[in-house]
């Protein structure tokens, strides 16, 4: 399907749904970017969100064209039912330019090679921007981590046209010290240097621990450590936005109860080449839990995602083309539902007085 007939048919789409209180037509305009004059005046309002009231208007989309993508894992039980082609065929339609990838099989839907994979998420306009793959087991040297197969890794990689390859594992192969957090460094470095001779970027992907501190030096945070010890040229960061602000929940203090301040988005901007990858992963504050928030559909929680992609996209000229927006829930009630409502409501969202 085109480009141009994948428009059309999201178009169509948007305009018999009414999901979280977005007007359709201007919705569909903000897509499609063929918006009438009279359909980008409507009302745009929101339903009972929460903390994403702001930002629905006639302003500037703060989601970049061609940026946005969801990461697989939010879809593994329809991939291992399915298969890759109706998944990557809902995706097309839902309005999604990327993916990234969490695993190479789909399960009851039987073998596909990798030539088979790209060419398929091709055919349906999504480009493959990168793949999570384990740090390491040491238990296991056929295992297919980066410490134990890494020529595999990058083999496998360059094969889809990856330009990221990465892991969601923590750096805590060797412990929680500050010397444990330097070698996992050194390891990063490492797999860092090899995907640059093949054309791709290392990158990590947080949970909230990454953001705890040191055992040994509890005044140090160990994600510190780890922009620290890294090369900057070698190794990128991919923040997942929900654990981060799970982290500031947890780890704003230190054990002695000590103030440690922690904004997820001063990090991003103070190292915004870091980051060239983000989850878009949306919670309820709940303040009874141990992370303070509750998973939710993007959308339908409290992150503020208007003011974060403004502030992030427009640091540099460079902000709207650099970053790559990553949708994710790890276990959504209907997988599919929740990757059309997540397009659909970040492509809803505009500036305003929140990305000022």
């Amino acid at each position: 399907m085109s480009r141009t007939s994948k428009d059309t048919e999201l178009a169509r789409r948007l305009s018999r749904r009414n999901i979280l209180g977005v007007a359709a037509g201007a919705t569909a305009a903000t897509i499609i970017g063929t918006a009438t004059a009279q359909a980008a005046g409507r009302d745009h309002t929101q339903g009972p969100g929460k903390g994403h009231g702001h930002g629905h208007g006639k302003g500037k989309p703060v989601l970049p064209p061609g940026r946005l993508g969801i990461q697989l894992y939010s879809l593994r039980d329809k991939i291992s039912t399915l298969g890759f082609a109706p998944v990557f065929a809902e995706l097309e339609k839902y309005g999604y330019d990327e993916i990234e990838l969490a695993g190479y099989t789909q399960g009851s839907a039987g073998p596909i090679t990798l030539p088979q994979l790209k060419r398929l998420a091709k055919d349906h306009g999504l480009n493959p921007i990168g793949s999570h793959v384990g740090y390491y087991d040491d238990n296991n040297p056929g295992a297919y981590t980066f410490a134990q197969n890494l020529e595999k890794v990058l083999d496998d990689a360059q094969a889809l046209g990856l330009k990221h390859i990465g892991t969601a594992s923590g750096p805590f192969r060797y412990g929680s010290t500050v010397d444990g957090w330097k070698r996992a460094a050194d390891d990063f470095n490492k797999y860092g240097a090899a995907a640059r001779k093949r054309g791709m970027k290392f990158y990590q992907h947080n949970h909230a621990e990454e953001f705890s501190f040191a055992t040994d030096k509890p005044k140090v945070r160990l994600y510190d450590v780890l922009l620290a010890e890294t090369d900057p040229d070698l190794v990128y960061l991919e923040l997942d936005i929900y654990w981060a602000y799970c982290a500031q929940f947890r780890f704003s203090k230190r054990v002695d109860g000590t103030k440690a301040p922690l904004d997820p988005l001063k990090y991003v901007l103070k190292h915004p080449n870091r980051y060239p990858l983000f989850h878009v992963k949306d919670g309820v504050r709940d303040d009874t839990t141990r992370d303070g928030y509750r998973m939710s559909d993007v959308g339908d929680g409290d992150i503020d995602y208007t003011t974060f992609l403004s502030k992030v996209t427009n640091r540099t000229h460079h902000g709207r083309t650099y970053h790559h927006w990553q949708a994710e829930h790890d276990n959504p009630v209907e997988s599919l539902a929740f990757a059309r409502k997540s397009s659909e409501h970040l492509h809803s969202l505009r500036e305003g007085r929140c990305g000022d």
